[in-house]
């Protein structure tokens, strides 16, 4: 496949592209500036003088997406966020480097539960980080995991640093970097009062439900009071039952929570993950995303890992505590893409919004439009192999 060879002199018409939520092959129309000026259909006829060193890409029908977006994603390269002090806050540009190379543009540093003050170094970090940002994937803020979770729903948070869920209490944690918080995930029904998540709505964070024992009853209030997410769909909430469907049935049938999804066929079994995604339509219309999940070794080979006061076996990319509770994957975002397509149950259009255009519409961003970077993936179908690869074009 060929690269566009980005430079600041240079106007890129990428034609014959096939775009996610577009019909039919498009062609992409990039400034000098690297912007996104027009999408439009094969065929149009251009209103334009002649633009001096055009760079022509003829993609031959592949798939144009931008990058990818994880809003759940907990380390990489063996550096757990919520470890996060001034001494290691160089790795934060190795990890956006590292993010960039496997094909995603933006990333919520995601800090599990453990004590308000790992929480607030770690966010005090990564505050005085984001507005200084370089090359590579774009830190968007940050996703709270906790502490706010159920206990019995915990999975492999520690007990010790869970916390009530009151107003009072998420001051506490969240301390002078509200503005730093996008998403924080919770178990509503710890709130009986129901005051929290307006609350957090008025400081403009994102509310998810996870790590949550609530009915449908109780996801539903939520909703009604705010939340519009549900943090890794099927794990660490009730499963789905004929009677009681609970928060992820709850969530499904709502026209406006979007459910993310962890593809790695270890954390949710590829045949209900067909089942949600059968149930939810289709991405461009209801709420699905794909999230990594990915652990501190993300980027580094199987082994044994520490993780807080305690150890994980990573194997063939999955991650797990001593007694075998799963704790976390090591896959970079984009595999999630290409399972969903290896396994049959997702068309590669789908697929790539799922990781691309989805996380983006969750959060508020645009997605592959006019105005925005031309950051963007190629992506090829090899009907032989039944393959899907990837490359960048830009940036």
């Amino acid at each position: 496949m060929t690269a566009i060879q980005n430079s600041n002199a240079t106007n890129i018409d990428i034609i014959n592209a096939r775009v996610p939520g577009y019909k039919d092959l498009q062609m992409l129309l990039i400034n000098q500036e690297g912007i996104i000026e027009q999408i439009l259909p094969m065929g149009t006829v251009l209103k334009r003088a002649p633009a001096k060193d055009l760079q022509v890409v003829d993609v031959a029908g592949d798939w144009i997406s931008l990058g990818g977006v994880d809003l759940q994603i907990n380390g990489a390269l063996g550096l757990a966020f919520p470890d996060l002090h001034p001494e290691n806050a160089y790795m934060l540009q190795k990890i956006s480097q590292f993010l960039w190379n496997v094909g995603v543009d933006g990333f919520l540093p995601t800090l599990v539960t453990t004590s308000v003050e790992n929480i607030q170094r770690s966010l005090a970090v990564i505050a005085d980080i984001l507005p200084n940002q370089q090359a590579g994937a774009k830190i968007l803020g940050v996703h709270l995991e906790g502490p706010f979770l159920n206990f019995q729903k915990r999975g492999a948070h520690p007990a010790e640093y869970l916390l009530p869920l009151t107003i009072d209490q998420v001051k506490r944690v969240l301390g002078d970097y509200a503005h730093v918080v996008k998403i924080i995930t919770l178990a509503p029904e710890l709130d009986p009062t129901g005051e929290v998540i307006p609350y957090l709505r008025s400081l403009g964070i994102t509310v998810s439900l996870g790590h949550s024992q609530a009915t449908a009853a109780e996801a539903q209030n939520a909703f009604e009071l705010g939340a519009t997410m549900v943090t890794h769909a099927f794990n660490a909430m009730p499963s789905l039952h004929h009677r009681e469907p609970g928060l992820l049935g709850a969530a499904i049938i709502h026209p406006h929570v979007m459910c993310g999804l962890i593809a790695d066929g270890e954390h949710v079994s590829p045949t209900m993950l067909q089942i949600l995604l059968r149930a939810s339509y289709s991405p461009f219309s209801q709420g699905l995303f794909l999230v990594s999940d990915a652990l501190a070794p993300l980027g580094l080979p199987d082994g044994v890992y520490p993780w807080d006061s305690r150890q994980i076996e990573v194997k063939n990319g999955t991650a797990r505590l001593p007694d075998g509770t799963l704790s976390g994957t090591t896959l970079p975002l984009l595999v999630g893409v290409q399972n969903l397509v290896k396994w049959g149950i997702c068309d590669v259009e789908n697929a790539i919004a799922l990781a691309t255009n989805a996380p983006r519409k969750a959060i508020a961003l645009p997605g592959i439009t006019a105005n925005q970077p031309a950051n963007l993936l190629r992506w090829h179908w090899d009907e032989a192999t039944k393959e899907l690869t990837w490359q960048r074009l830009s940036g």
